[in-house]
């Protein structure tokens, strides 16, 4: 049997349950998941092996409006996985009435690869909600594969796994087989405190915040990181902290545990919390923070 490898890229609204699907497919908790919309900045991949296949997964912010030169540059991530896709996971859910980003679902219509259409969350909806839309989506995107699922009850995802096998080119590795994803240790532990400041905060604030890895250091038997959260006012810096350093020790607590699981090492973490005014509207702010 011929080697096959492929980039499956992961696409939809906010909150529609990609990340949930990712980490599902991959087997590993790469991306975060929370139940606030826009938790997905970057594009992360995840990269599954096994001796015939290398399956390369993208997840990708959800598709939105630009209000900040941030989301210009999240929407930049969408664009590319709509190119370089063999093929396209487009993820919806059974409340969605339809794609808000029309330019969008226009470019997944005309793609020439294989697009699923994925409604997720069926299993908080009832039988003739999902028939309805899956109805609504076979008209919407008539070259789509229409597949109800649920990404956190695992429910047809193995369907899914046997089309993507089955439609993936052939084509030798594209990364070392002991790779699980393209980004840096650094990348993920900011991941998860920045999902601790989604969890633990309201309003703006985790939308305002970014996280920077001022020191990993991997030792023998301890790995010691600091870790700087980036907010927008000091009115935020003042929230990250809370009372008596409550939020901040709460913060780092949990991220601490989930870093520890996530390395499978013993962790030291100290986070500090740092003013960046409005970094979210600035080019080159943005480049620095890595978007």
């Amino acid at each position: 049997m011929a080697h096959k490898s492929g980039f499956v890229n992961i696409v939809g609204s906010p909150n529609v349950g990609k990340s949930t699907l990712m980490n599902q497919l991959v087997g590993e908790k790469l991306s975060i998941v929370t139940s606030k919309a826009q938790t997905t900045r970057h594009r992360i991949l995840g990269i599954v092996n096994d001796e015939d296949h290398q399956i390369v997964f993208s997840d990708t912010p959800g598709v939105v409006n630009a209000a900040y030169k941030l989301h210009e540059n999240m929407m930049e991530y969408v664009s590319v996985s709509l190119q370089d896709a063999d093929v396209l996971l487009f993820v919806t859910d059974t409340v969605e009435q339809k794609m808000n980003h029309e330019a969008t679902l226009e470019r997944i219509k005309k793609l020439s690869v294989p697009v699923f259409c994925l409604i997720n969350k069926v299993d908080k909806s009832h039988q003739e909600k999902v028939a309805e839309r899956i109805e609504y989506w076979k008209q919407e995107i008539p070259t789509a594969e229409v597949y109800p699922i649920s990404a956190l009850h695992n429910f047809n995802i193995d369907i899914v796994w046997e089309r993507i096998l089955a439609l993936i080119p052939e084509s030798p590795p594209y990364y070392d087989k002991d790779e699980l994803s393209d980004r840096p240790m650094r990348f993920f532990v900011s991941e998860i405190i920045r999902e601790k400041i989604f969890n633990f905060c309201q309003k703006e604030i985790p939308y305002s915040s970014q996280i920077e890895i001022e020191m990993y250091e991997d030792t023998v038997h301890l790995i010691r990181i600091r870790a700087i959260i980036i907010v927008e006012r000091d009115s935020q810096k003042g929230i990250i902290i809370g009372k008596g350093g409550e939020m901040l020790k709460k913060i780092g607590r949990q991220s601490r545990i989930d870093i520890q699981k996530f390395l499978d090492k013993k962790v030291f973490l100290e986070t500090f919390v740092k003013v960046d005014k409005d970094w979210r509207s600035s080019e080159a702010k943005l480049k620095k923070y890595g978007y």
